[in-house]
């Protein structure tokens, strides 16, 4: 009996990034003026960094996509977008509780994509999931063009507020959008992803209003993710192992090993987990690339808005290997994704 083998998958590029933070920068004097003395405060999860960005009240996770695409529109021309097939969003603040911002984003963009996604569980990693959706519809159907947009809004919006910015974890996180664009062509391919859910940390992140009611409901208290103290050392010790996990199992598919990396994208929670990273990858700092000090912890967008900053100060070489990885929520999503660069600025 004659076997054949199944017809290969068409490669899927990343071919370019954008970013865009909202506002000038917010110093951490802003926090520092309402702090409390607590013993959270010294923990290494929440050293604070010199700067963030906070969305404006008004401002939405529409606005911040539409003010994030604007460069690749600048750089491919409005025919590209218009074109997209495939949109998939995160955000991680939604506006509106009942539904994502995918179609608005479609609207305000003024494209009708044939498939259009909002995606949720992929917290911090969500990048990483949706350039893994984005490239099995792309090489599934007839689509050829895909726009995935990153958004945290959660930084001048939750943490921002009177009773929250007195915490220990409210000077980490910062306000930003990171967009992807995602064509069916080798010009600066994926080349692999690895994308793991772990349900057993499902449930360790808490997110409450600080008394009984559920956030929807009237009443007093200000709603915030919360951990305790125990789960903190949890989630710090799953942390330093899924980021390395996830991207060295990409490593060992693609055939290179983890000092091969030209260039290491993670997400940003802070210092000491992106000094762990790059170690446990023996990978120098400089190629190790953060904006945690100007940005905070960014979330979903730390990715795009770190690769959008050095892809635009040319650090990127066309050709080079870029591995990026992150994990999600208290542990319960982590992913990686590799891509020989080639992307334009």
């Amino acid at each position: 009996m004659n076997s054949t083998n199944p017809p290969a998958l068409p490669p899927v590029s990343l071919v370019d990034v954008a970013s865009y933070l909202p506002g000038d920068p917010v110093g951490t004097e802003y926090f520092t003026q309402f702090a409390r003395s607590e013993r959270m405060a010294k923990n290494v999860m929440f050293r604070a960094p010199k700067g963030r960005h906070h969305v404006a009240r008004d401002e939405t996770a529409v606005d911040m996509v539409e003010r994030a695409v604007a460069p690749l529109i600048d750089r491919h021309g409005a025919d590209m977008i218009a074109n997209v097939d495939v949109l998939i969003t995160h955000t991680q603040l939604p506006d509106n509780p009942v539904l994502g911002c995918g179609p608005e984003v479609a609207r305000r963009l003024d494209i009708r994509p044939s498939y259009v996604y909002d995606v949720h569980n992929g917290g911090c990693a969500a990048f990483v999931h949706m350039m893994a959706m984005a490239r099995m519809v792309l090489q599934t159907t007839d689509a050829r063009t895909a726009l995935i947009a990153a958004t945290q809004n959660c930084s001048g919006q939750v943490f921002a507020q009177t009773e929250i910015r007195k915490l220990a974890q409210a000077p980490v996180p910062g306000d930003g959008c990171g967009v992807g664009l995602l064509v069916k062509d080798d010009s600066a391919p994926i080349l692999d992803i690895e994308c793991q859910t772990y349900p057993e940390f499902a449930g360790d992140m808490d997110f409450s209003t600080n008394g009984e009611r559920k956030y929807w409901e009237p009443g007093e208290g200000q709603a915030c993710v919360s951990f305790t103290e125990s789960k903190i050392t949890k989630v710090f010790a799953r942390g330093n192992r899924l980021v390395p996990e996830v991207a060295l199992a990409v490593c060992d598919r693609i055939g290179v090993r983890g000092r091969d990396i030209d260039t290491f994208v993670t997400n940003q929670p802070n210092r000491l987990f992106l000094r762990n990273w790059h170690d446990a990858l023996e990978l120098p700092p400089e190629r190790h690339p953060d904006t945690f000090d100007s940005c905070g912890n960014l979330f979903a967008a730390g990715i795009p808005v770190t690769l959008d900053v050095e892809n635009r100060a040319g650090r990127l070489r066309n050709g080079s290997l870029v591995m990026m990885a992150a994990f999600a929520h208290a542990g319960d999503f982590a992913g990686a994704a590799a891509v020989r660069w080639g992307a334009a600025r």
